[in-house]
């Protein structure tokens, strides 16, 4: 159903009041989010297909890598998370059921896949695994803000690799830092991979996904081949503090405030160890398994590119991201020669599997463009009583608000699919 006569797609002319970060601004807007509570966020239909598409690129590249997709409980028996050390945690949501039971609402699920793993892997032959799953998680967020960036729940990607050994391990770090590179490029957003510390996790060594925009809560230290999180880059031999400014080798780094969309860890064998998660080698004797763990926030991912593609009139999506490829605008009311066209050139363009939101609701022509601007579908068609006198259907490129060649409004459907496809894959 994508006649927005039929869809809901709730936009407004005013942002929220408290709304600061442009992400949280549009999002609303657009009509894709709507607040319950703080840090608590809906997706309706629109904005859960962009969360949807971010979705689809990480699973396939998760995928290519070996990675074997599951699922595990938000909700868990609170005792490996004392075996682990992380019970106390201040933003580890805490609850005890009817019968007294300690459990928590897992905000990462290290602790469960490595309960599992001590239950199933008893051999080298077991080894190496990548697993991972799409899930909720629950964080006692103190201070809840920018719309979607920093909320109470959110639905997160985890892998977890499990290898035999140090090399194994440094292996398929490799390949999800491979992975997640693709994941970035794919989305079409500017990042940055940095080094990082491991916080709460613990650990060998981690990295960040940056994505660079003034919304950013993080900052990041570049220069000439070297990038870090400020943190990591104050503490680094190469760098100096000179006052406000870092320098390397005597040349001053650029700090730039970034979003974190991914993080990837090497655990080592802190939680196998703390969940006694052992297998047996060639000659029988018992070794902790070692880990990593890599994640990756679909919700950050689609604030990042409201960020770092926007305009005055609203969101400009890369390709790989919009909601729908086409935005189809039809100007005149029912049973108006203009508007059997733009129904008949709906029905083409859904046959030949385009991707078509179509705006055939009783609005001003006003409206209905400012909110197909607003929305930011990379084309938008339009088709009114000028496109029944020229012969042609008006396109417009949404990034720059460019207009492109028209397309025949009469002809063969197939190549009116084909000319819309096009256009479509030389987008951003």
């Amino acid at each position: 159903m994508t006649r927005l006569s039929e869809y809901l797609l709730p936009t407004e002319k005013q942002a929220p009041a408290d709304a600061e970060a442009i992400s949280h601004k549009l999002m609303v807007r657009a009509g894709l989010i709507r607040q319950m509570g703080a840090g608590m966020w809906t997706w309706l239909p629109a904005g859960w297909r962009v969360h949807q598409r971010v979705v689809a690129i990480i699973r396939e590249e998760i995928d290519a890598i070996g990675g074997q997709e599951m699922l595990m409980p938000v909700l868990q028996p609170a005792e490996p998370w004392r075996k682990t050390g992380r019970l106390e945690i201040e933003e580890l949501f805490k609850l005890n059921d009817r019968k007294g039971s300690e459990l928590v609402l897992a905000m990462t699920h290290e602790e469960a896949v490595t309960f599992h793993a001590a239950q199933t892997i008893n051999s080298y032959r077991d080894l190496p695994l990548i697993l991972y799953h799409f899930q909720v998680k629950e964080r006692d967020e103190p201070r809840p803000r920018a719309g979607v960036l920093r909320t109470r729940e959110f639905v997160m990607k985890d892998s977890y690799s499990l290898d035999r050994d140090r090399a194994g391990l440094d292996a398929s770090y490799e390949m999800h830092v491979g992975a997640y590179d693709t994941i970035m490029q794919r989305t079409g957003l500017r990042f940055y991979r940095v080094e990082s510390d491991v916080g709460m996790m613990g650990g060998l060594g981690a990295h960040e996904y940056m994505a660079p925009c003034p919304a950013g809560e993080d900052e990041v230290a570049l220069g000439p081949g070297y990038a870090a999180n400020v943190e990591i880059a104050r503490r680094s031999a190469d760098v100096e503090q000179d006052g406000d400014r870092l320098l390397m080798h005597g040349e001053p780094l650029t700090i730039e405030p970034a979003i974190e969309v991914g993080n990837i860890f090497k655990l080592g064998t802190r939680y196998s160890e703390a969940l006694d998660a052992t297998y047996l080698d060639e000659r029988g004797e018992e070794h902790p398994i070692w880990m990593g763990s890599y994640g990756i926030g679909p919700a950050r991912v689609v604030a990042a590119a409201v960020e770092q593609f926007s305009d005055e009139h609203g969101i400009s999506w890369p390709r790989a991201l919009a909601p729908f490829a086409v935005h189809l605008v039809a100007l005149g009311r029912p049973g108006t020669p203009e508007r059997d066209a733009a129904d008949r050139l709906y029905e083409e363009l859904r046959a030949g599997g385009v991707d078509v939101l179509y705006d055939d609701r009783e609005r001003a022509p006003g409206e209905k463009f400012a909110d197909a601007e607003l929305l930011g579908c990379p084309l938008r068609l339009t088709v009114g009583r000028r496109s029944l006198e020229s012969g042609e259907v008006e396109v417009q490129v949404r990034r720059g608000r460019k207009d492109a060649p028209g397309l025949p409004l009469t002809g063969e459907p197939a190549e009116l699919v084909l000319a819309v496809d096009e256009l479509w894959q030389s987008l951003p």
